[in-house]
Formats: C-alpha cells, structure tokens, sequence
C-alpha cells in the first residue's frame, strides 16, 4: 500500500535492542545493494531514498563492521555445519518428500489420489480430495520455493530444470517474475517499505473476515491470471515457455480427474480442481502475512545491516506436521534461518536452527517466534492497523 509523501505522514517508531523507543536515530545502518534488481524486462528497481541523517563518521563505520563481523561469524557456524553434512541431509531428504507426493499422483500404474476420487463413498471421496490436496500444495509450495532458491541442487541447469518444472507446470507461474519478486525483491528487501514489505499481500478493500477466510479459496483461480498479467515483463521465448508449461500442468490435472477420477462432467472436474488447489490456500495466506507484517518495517536509505534485518523483521512459527511436510521448514519453523541462510534446503534450515537461535539470543539479538493462533488472533484484532493502513518506520537506536 503506498505511503503518503512527506516524513509528516509516517508514524515513526524507534527499536532500541529490541525495544520500541522514542529516541531520535543516532545514525545510518544503510548497507550497500544486496542483490543485483534488474527485472525480468530488462529495467531496475531502485529504492527510493529520503533524506538522510547525519551521523559521526567513524560511529558508523564500527557500527556497520561490528554487524558485519557478527554475519560473519554466524555463516561460519553455519558453514561447518554445511559442510559436515552429506549429499542426504543437504538435499536428499527434501526430495525423498517431493519424491513421495509424486507416488500419490498417477505414476508406473499407481494413483492412490485420483483412484479415492472415484469411490461412491464418503471417506475414500474425502481422503482422495485431501490426499490431492496435500500433494499439490507440496509440490506448489515446497516444491516451488526450494526450486526458486536452487535449494533442490547444486547444478545450475538442473536448478533452471526443477524452477520451470515446480513453478511453471506444477504452479501455474512464471519462473522469471517468481524469481525476481522472491528472492530478488522480498529477500534482498526484506521488510523494506515499497520493496520487499509484503504489500503485495494486502487487499486493503477486503474487510478482516473476507479476506482471512474467503478470499484464500480464489488463490488457485488468481494465480494463473496474475501469471499472464505478469507475462507482459519478460521476453517472448520465456511467456511462451510459460504458457506452454501452464496449459499443460492445468489440463493434466483435469485430464486425470475426467479419465481417472471418473468424473463425468466438465464443471465437476473443474469444482475439484479447484477444492483440491485450494484446500491449504488459508494457512498459505496466513503464513505469508504472519511472518513479516506486524514486525519492523524499514525505509530503504535506513535500513540495518543484513543480521539484524532479518532479526528484526522475520518470524518463526512453531512446528505443525502437515504445514511443515507441505510447506516446509523454511516458510514455518525455520523462517528466520530461511531469511539468514536464503540457498539451504528446508532439512538443513531445521538442522542450523539451534545454532541460529542460540547465536542471535547469545549477541541480544531479536529472534522472534509466535504460535499460529496467536498472530491469528493479533491480525483479526488489529487488521486495520496490519493490512490497510501504512505501516510505521522503525529506526534503529543505539544498537550495542
């Protein structure tokens, strides 16, 4: 949602190690780019930069090589741990789970999914309708973001591979523009106002109860049109790539409910294509938003260094057995070490994270966890001020 113009119009807020203050800002933490932003149609994203407070020069610098030295040293706990792990835990555990969500679906003769569909019979209809669901929102959403990330492989071909195969024919998206808003906008922006501050989630013309509860049901018929829209952005070979991958991942899962399934009319294919898409679309939105809205929000020319960044304006939700198996550890109980650590796979985000936590409490450095039903609650109780309204500017005070 954008923000009105003039510093008049903000509230402002000031966190002092940790804490909300009232102190004036005692300088900048701005650090330089963190990724290249060049979009998918060959222009740049550019923050927008206000006016700047000064600040003593060599306060600065100790206080920017003091964070540095921290990520530093954080990344060298974590790279040990990396590379002490095998091919298993880097990469073969997360597969293994894609690999048996496939098993679900029709392959080499087996269609658990799709057979249950067929049943007369409440239970196995209903188990069938849940079973799609859970695999097609692994293979959306775990599948998708592993693959965004090249978490999947150490190959950069068969990363580009899996991307187009998860995000394109199972996703019904475009690589290039999932790949650009992800990981180049939201992670190298994290909770930055006007670039990675998870607007794009808000629809401030829904009331609380709409949009918490009804509206995730359209996520499945929204995604594929955001997708052509977004088309416009990225050259004709990729858009023809794209659709092609979409109209075939579509059409497949149709297919399948009209010739295997034994569905036997279009519109009932259809209505179950859109239950079993939908069917985890609500803990979808509601992770998305919990995690990062309602925390710290930064202006870009005063944004802190990179491991208080990701301190301050990330969350992690406790470990659920179906969220973390469909969604993965890194979008639920490893979020902040997702953020930290952007490349690991979820297995490995769950591995690093008491070194993580520990690191981060150990230097007085926010780590922030809540339950799901808490930041429910908080987000049906504060909407407005979460969802609608502009969020206020935090400025870093005093940091030690």
């Amino acid at each position: 949602m954008p923000l009105e113009d003039g510093d008049a119009a903000r509230q402002r807020g000031q966190w002092v190690n940790g804490k909300v203050s009232g102190t004036p800002w005692l300088g900048e933490t701005e650090d330089p780019l963190l990724q290249d932003t060049t979009a998918p149609d060959g222009s740049r994203t550019e923050p927008t930069l206000g006016d700047k407070n000064v600040a003593p020069k060599g306060a600065l610098q100790q206080a920017g090589q003091r964070e540095e030295a921290l990520m530093t040293e954080l990344s060298e706990l974590v790279q040990k741990v990396v590379k002490s792990s095998s091919w298993w835990e880097r990469h073969g555990v997360d597969i293994s789970i894609l690999g048996c969500s496939f098993l679900l679906l029709p392959a080499a003769g087996f269609s658990t999914g799709f057979l249950c569909l067929r049943s007369a019979q409440a239970i196995p209809f209903l188990a069938g309708v849940l079973t799609l669901g859970v695999v097609h929102h692994t293979l959306t959403v775990k599948g998708s973001h592993l693959a965004s990330h090249n978490a999947l492989t150490e190959s950069k071909s068969w990363g580009k591979v899996w991307a187009i195969f998860f995000i394109e024919l199972c996703s019904a998206f475009t690589v290039e523009q999932a790949t650009y808003n992800h990981v180049k906008i939201h992670h190298g922006y994290t909770n930055v106002i006007g670039l990675g501050d998870s607007s794009t989630w808000k629809l401030p013309f829904l009331n609380r109860y709409v949009y918490m509860f009804i509206a995730p049901l359209a996520v499945p018929i929204l995604t594929p049109l955001v997708a052509l829209d977004l088309l416009r952005n990225v050259e004709w070979k990729a858009a023809l790539r794209t659709l092609c991958c979409m109209f075939l991942g579509l059409y497949c899962h149709y297919w399948l409910l009209l010739h295997v399934s034994g569905f036997q009319s279009p519109w009932s294919a259809l209505l179950c294509m859109l239950l079993t898409r939908s069917l985890l679309a609500h803990p979808y939105i509601h992770v998305n938003i919990f995690q990062h809205i309602g925390l710290p929000m930064f202006a870009a020319d005063r944004k802190p260094k990179r491991i208080q960044l990701m301190s301050l304006g990330v969350l992690n939700l406790p470990r659920n057995a179906l969220l973390d198996w469909s969604f993965g550890h890194s979008l639920i109980s490893c979020h902040v070490e997702h953020h930290l650590f952007p490349s690991l796979s979820d297995n490995m985000c769950l591995k690093i994270k008491p070194i993580v936590s520990q690191y981060l409490k150990q230097k007085k450095l926010p780590y922030n966890e809540d339950t799901y039903t808490s930041r429910l609650r908080l987000f049906l109780q504060r909407y407005e001020e979460l969802m609608v309204h502009a969020p206020p500017l935090t400025e870093l005070v005093g940091i030690q």
